[in-house]
């Protein structure tokens, strides 16, 4: 994986996990052959285990198919919840917790 291809390793990306694309705006540009072009998707697997799809990828180069870094979702129903995270050095790492239930437990307000 390149890190001069990019603005930031691993930024902070909250709450956003990414299942498939790129964040652009951490690109500065092919560090191989100096072109600032698209960011390809190649070698993208899906893989279901124990109840966890975990979805990786590479990010590469359209014009020279230098690898900029390599993409991994992964998303698995755990209690009540749905979890997903997202480690990448091109989009960042993030984590989301979101309730099956119509309301969320953790966003009820204490009656007393």
């Amino acid at each position: 994986m390149c890190t001069d291809c990019l603005h930031k390793q691993y930024p902070d990306r909250g709450n956003t996990c990414l299942e498939n694309g790129s964040y652009l705006m951490n690109y500065v540009g092919c560090a191989n052959c100096h072109q600032r072009d698209f960011v390809m998707i190649s070698n993208k697997t899906t893989v279901d285990e124990d109840g966890e799809e975990i979805v990786t990828y590479l990010h590469m180069c359209k014009n020279c198919d230098h690898v900029i870094a390599r993409h991994e979702y992964t998303f698995s129903v755990v209690d009540d919840y749905q979890e997903y995270t997202m480690l990448c050095m091109l989009c960042g790492k993030a984590e989301d917790s979101i309730s099956v239930l119509p309301d969320d437990p953790r966003q009820t307000a204490p009656l007393f």
